[in-house]
């Protein structure tokens, strides 16, 4: 319940966001490196405006990131490699992609995570409607399927016991955590203001992507200066497991977007 004072208002931290960080500071020990790129996606703009003048339709570009993200993976399935122990690693094959989508709740838009699995073996169009039909789905069912709210009745010191259990075993059996939270991460915080900018990341994945602002800017096409759209986008990786490589792979997928 919140409480009016003279000179401030106190309100309750919710109790999903003290779970959040107790995970957070589990998360802050890893070695992560950030990689800062400009992405240009003026082709994929484009098309995806040209898309909606013919058609109506609004295709999703979180959609297509992640449909150039897959795609760039299954080139090198090593940036979603997961240590097993102290002296294995684990490559999976499917690259199952989670992220945030937005759901209507009550008039706001909460986040909610959701797994895109075997996201390298569909397409943008298929990755496309499966965000669309999660975004129409009920908010409420879909917390409880992920057990969102069971964890509203659990005591804050049981959760911290529980989450110290799943870190360590999903460290030791690195499926465990893929199973939960897949095998790479991506979140935009574009959405929150316009213009160019990054985010930084506290993430527990090998490999995660942060989808800043796009900006114009000039550009070198074929010799020709223009005006291009970039993407602000932020490469995280667990540099214990993942040497700097994979980064041109992103690039050549984002720049074909047919």
């Amino acid at each position: 319940m919140k409480q009016k004072h003279a000179d401030h208002e106190m309100s309750p931290f919710p109790k999903f966001r003290r779970f959040e960080a107790i995970m957070l500071r589990s998360i802050q020990r890893m070695p992560m490196i950030h990689g800062l790129l400009e992405v240009d996606v003026t082709r994929a703009r484009a098309f995806l405006r040209d898309h909606k003048a013919k058609t109506g339709e609004s295709l999703s570009f979180t959609a297509f990131i992640i449909a150039c993200l897959a795609k760039a993976i299954d080139e090198n399935k090593s940036v979603q490699a997961y240590r097993k122990g102290r002296n294995q690693l684990i490559l999976f094959e499917d690259v199952d992609v989670n992220t945030q989508i937005e759901r209507d709740m009550d008039g706001q838009k909460p986040a909610i995570p959701y797994t895109i699995r075997a996201a390298n073996r569909k397409t943008f169009r298929e990755i496309h409607h499966e965000i669309r039909a999660t975004q129409r789905e009920d908010v409420a069912q879909a917390a409880e399927g992920m057990g969102f709210k069971a964890l509203q009745f659990l005591p804050t010191f049981l959760f911290r016991i529980g989450w110290w259990v799943l870190w360590r075993i999903g460290r030791t059996y690195p499926q465990v955590w893929t199973k939960y939270m897949g095998t790479v991460g991506i979140t935009a915080v574009g959405m929150f203001g316009k213009g160019a900018g990054w985010g930084i990341p506290l993430t527990g994945h090998t490999l995660y992507i942060t989808l800043g602002g796009i900006a114009q800017k000039p550009g070198v096409v074929d010799g020709q200066i223009a005006i291009r759209e970039y993407l602000s986008l932020t490469m995280s990786f667990d540099h214990s497991i993942v040497h700097w490589r994979p980064g041109s792979a992103l690039h050549r997928a984002t720049e074909r977007p047919h």
